[in-house]
């Protein structure tokens, strides 16, 4: 390895090529340019060094015995993710170009080539660099992990992690959670943390659309294609070109459809409906549903060899009732923002009652429920702190098997009255003491005597 120790402070360039002399001229021609080259002459001496950090950019030959460019490639994406790599090869061809771009390098380069022009691309390729760093740095200085996305737990803590991980890359990710769990704002998160985010960020819901329609929002129709098409259509495909395509509740999807999306996956092109011709895109895809796809792959809804294209990467989402941490969290987050919306509301705060309620509470709708729960309170509560009384009657009801305690025609002791009306209270709010005392009115202390009474049931 020749390394230019003359230029300690310029930019650090890895050059890769089992041609020694080969990598070794351009490394010298670099310097010439402003950078600081080092030459290696086998993929597995520049993993290692890759792998010790101190490299701001790797240009590597692509054919070479052992491990080639592209799986060298691929291991410096996953030990230096912010490294820009140039890729270069005396064997020019589209498709060798395009696997390299689609795997993560910033451009391909065919021999021979002049080092002014590589120069060039490595300049820019740095620039790019230094500003998604800037990015992230300013994201982490402001205590945002993932924008818009809230949580403090362990489980989405990981998710943080991962989104942050793949962020950058341009395989295919599946979202996958119960309704209500925020696929769509993880979406939008690895578009954001990634090199796309100044590009498009185009939504669909699967579902919401007809599928005789949906084919023609994906791919675009030409004129004529249909009754009805008067002019030639973009689709969301094509609209989505550099950026990101969210297509949400894809197991809804019919496989004649499905068909068409692999198709376009496998050839990264799309034709419009009523057309002869395609048109290459650039899309990164993130799909979300909150169906078991491989249930739906056994009963025959959903294509299999699709699962594989589109489960590269997936990220689960934890149901709320999971991450219980992250409510309180949550819960201020969604009261600021409810309150900024209705600014003439009354509600300053939310009882310890009603915090122990949420806490405990199923969430069966997740993060969205919650999120419905603290707006309605917000609009509804005419004092500046909500109590129990204040949330939906559907919280608070009755457990099955629980009815309003009865009296019969005789008199009742008043501690037997008591401690029978404080068990009924406690558990309409399913055992949350707190919420039981702000309901009666008493304190902690109170409702522990009341339950406590001598007399028992079978007293009435």
């Amino acid at each position: 390895m020749k390394a230019h120790h003359e230029l300690d402070n310029a930019p650090r360039v890895l050059v890769v090529d089992d041609q020694s002399e080969m990598a070794e001229t351009v490394a010298e021609g670099l310097a010439e340019f402003g950078y600081n080259g080092s030459a290696v002459s086998t993929a597995k001496e520049a993993v290692e060094l890759i792998k010790n950090g101190g490299f701001d950019a790797l240009v590597t030959d692509l054919r070479m015995p052992s491990m080639d460019g592209l799986e060298l490639l691929a291991q410096s994406r996953t030990a230096a993710p912010d490294c820009p790599v140039i890729v270069m090869t005396a064997f020019s061809g589209i498709d060798t170009a395009v696997e390299s771009i689609r795997r993560g390098a910033y451009h391909y380069m065919t021999k021979p080539f002049k080092v002014a022009e590589l120069a060039l691309f490595l300049n820019r390729a740095l620039e790019e660099s230094a500003l998604r760093r800037e990015a992230k740095a300013l994201r982490t200085a402001l205590h945002s992990p993932l924008k818009n996305v809230i949580g403090q737990s362990r489980e989405m803590q990981d998710v943080f992690e991962l989104v942050r991980r793949i962020a950058d890359s341009n395989v295919p990710v599946l979202v996958l959670g119960e309704t209500g769990t925020g696929k769509g704002l993880i979406a939008r998160a690895l578009h954001s943390e990634s090199s796309r985010t100044h590009q498009a960020f185009v939504s669909i819901n699967c579902a919401a659309i007809p599928d005789n329609l949906l084919e023609s929002e994906l791919f675009g129709h030409v004129r004529g294609a249909f009754t009805g098409a008067s002019t030639d259509r973009v689709g969301l495909f094509e609209q989505a070109h550099r950026g990101t395509l969210f297509l949400d509740e894809i197991a809804e999807m019919s496989t004649s459809l499905q068909s068409k999306l692999l198709h376009v996956l496998e050839t990264g092109a799309v034709r419009p409906v009523g057309s002869n011709t395609e048109r290459k895109v650039d899309v990164r895809i993130v799909a979300a549903t909150h169906r078991d796809l491989r249930e739906r792959v056994i009963q025959g809804l959903f294509r299999e060899d699709l699962l594989y294209r589109l489960d590269v990467i997936s990220i689960d989402l934890p149901a709320l009732r999971h991450r219980t941490d992250d409510i309180p969290l949550l819960i201020e987050n969604f009261l600021a923002a409810a309150r900024q919306r209705n600014p003439h509301s009354s509600l300053m705060r939310i009882s310890r009652g009603v915090m122990e309620i949420l806490m405990n509470a199923p969430w069966r709708g997740n993060v969205r429920e919650l999120e419905h729960v603290i707006e309605r309170l917000v609009l509804l509560c005419r004092s500046e702190e909500a109590t129990p009384a204040d949330l939906p009657k559907n919280m608070v009801l009755e457990p099955q098997g629980v009815t309003e305690p009865q009296f019969g025609d005789r008199v009742i002791p008043i501690r037997e009255l008591q401690r029978r009306y404080a068990s009924w209270a406690l558990q309409r709010f399913s055992g949350a003491k707190l919420a039981t005392c702000e309901a009666l009115g008493i304190d902690s202390k109170t409702l522990a005597k009341w339950l406590r009474s001598e007399n028992a049931l079978e007293q009435a």
